[in-house]
């Protein structure tokens, strides 16, 4: 039996393959440490294949896309002097592949797709939690936090933070009707009794926080583009001068405590001054990619042992630009930072400009949920992490929107070259 290519690369007409295999690779990254290799195998097959039934399709010209390659490229070259080859080796090789995937994904599936693959992944993840999912003692605060079928609380809470996102996006962006409204409806209800239950103070001021901002670039949407871009610089500057005299007027320590949380953030602020000496050491490269948190080494056992983390494994500096920095250097941490910023100021300003931008609307909010977590998390920092793959399915989504742009800017002049001919 044959198979037509649009059914597997479309992106107009491959939207049951394209969903699917965005909800797999959603589960595969929540729960890739319970199912082990073959989860991630499964998850290359997927999308590399997709390459052999067009390749030009799939893979478009990545001359394009070297800015956004910049640092998968560079973590693969930290191994010439990092301080655990093997390890760096390794997670280079996976990170740049994972980049490919997103890239891969990003060429097949278009927004509506995405929004639909994610509302069926974080509900089939949210779901699965619900039924396996168990309690965990966090031995700093003393408190008891749903965890789901994660090793963290705060993971559960991103995956329902994603949820409502994309349920924000189907019932209040126009993406979705019918039945998948429902689904949305479904998934915001899953989603708000997991962040109530894991207690994840990041993850439901983040959720609030994108809600907000869903529901405001869908109203400025409603504005003349000039009108749009002059609001929302002003409610920019309102909002941070709100949170600076909120920071220095109390409000800090009063939204922590309404979250049972000290000016610590649980012990955060001595992991990320820890973080920071640690930089210190080789500030420009760095120690090398993902060589830092290695069984056996003297600093990561010393602050494994200093919070409560038996397993030695799975923890970081919860936030994005020390980690990077510990171990991709200044360098690596501006080419990560490069990628985030640049797309998420890209469709920003597709947002402000276009009359009516679905896709814009999506991923921009995606971006900014991103880049909020940056300073508490490192979603976008890992190999076969729902952000990091969300992020560079976003970024190749802009530059393929820059690519049209340009060509739609030049078919006046050769309009008129080849009239002047004849």
């Amino acid at each position: 039996m044959r198979i037509a290519k649009t059914r597997l690369i479309g992106p107009v007409g491959n939207e049951a393959y394209a969903a699917t295999a965005v909800a797999l690779s959603f589960f595969v990254f929540a729960y890739s440490f319970r199912f082990g290799q073959i989860s991630i195998l499964a998850y290359y097959a997927l999308w590399l294949p997709l390459v052999a039934v067009d390749y030009r399709r799939v893979l478009g010209n990545y001359t394009r896309y070297l800015w956004i390659f910049a640092f998968a490229i560079f973590a693969c070259l930290s191994v010439f002097w990092s301080q655990a080859s093997g390890a760096t080796a390794r997670a280079g090789v996976q990170y740049l592949s994972h980049v490919i995937c997103a890239l891969i994904a990003m060429r097949v599936v278009d927004t509506r797709t995405l929004v639909r693959g994610g509302l069926l992944g974080t509900g089939l993840v949210l779901f699965y939690s619900l039924v396996f999912g168990v309690y965990h003692l966090d031995p700093l605060d003393g408190t008891y936090s749903f965890v789901g079928a994660f090793a963290s609380k705060n993971q559960l809470g991103f995956y329902a933070s994603l949820a409502v996102l994309f349920a924000f996006a189907a019932l209040f962006l126009g993406a979705e009707r019918g039945l998948w409204r429902l689904a949305a409806v479904g998934c915001i209800v899953i989603a708000l009794y997991c962040l109530k239950a894991s207690q994840s103070a990041t993850s439901v001021l983040t959720t609030i926080a994108i809600a907000g901002l869903c529901l405001a670039l869908r109203g400025l949407e409603l504005l003349a583009p000039a009108h749009r871009k002059m609001l929302f610089f002003g409610l920019a500057i309102a909002t941070v001068l709100t949170l600076i005299a909120g920071a220095y007027g109390g409000g800090y320590e009063m939204v922590l405590g309404a979250f049972g949380k000290d000016a610590t953030l649980t012990g955060r602020t001595y992991l990320w001054q820890q973080g920071i000496e640690a930089a210190g050491e080789a500030p420009l490269i760095g120690i090398g990619y993902q060589a830092f948190w290695v069984q056996g080494f003297a600093e990561a056992e010393r602050l494994w042992a200093a919070f409560f983390i038996g397993t030695r494994s799975g923890f970081h500096f919860h936030n994005t630009f020390i980690a990077a920095t510990v171990e991709t250097g200044l360098i690596g941490c501006l080419l990560l930072s490069m990628v985030l910023i640049v797309t998420f100021a890209g469709h920003l300003r597709r947002l402000l400009s276009a009359t009516h931008d679905l896709e814009a609307l999506v991923l921009c909010t995606v971006a900014a949920l991103l880049a909020v977590r940056t300073f508490v998390e490192i979603d976008i920092l890992n190999p076969y992490h729902v952000g990091s793959f969300l992020l560079y399915f976003a970024a190749g989504k802009l530059a393929d929107t820059q690519k049209n742009v340009a060509v739609e800017d030049r078919r006046p002049l050769l309009r008129q070259s080849g009239a002047a001919l004849t």
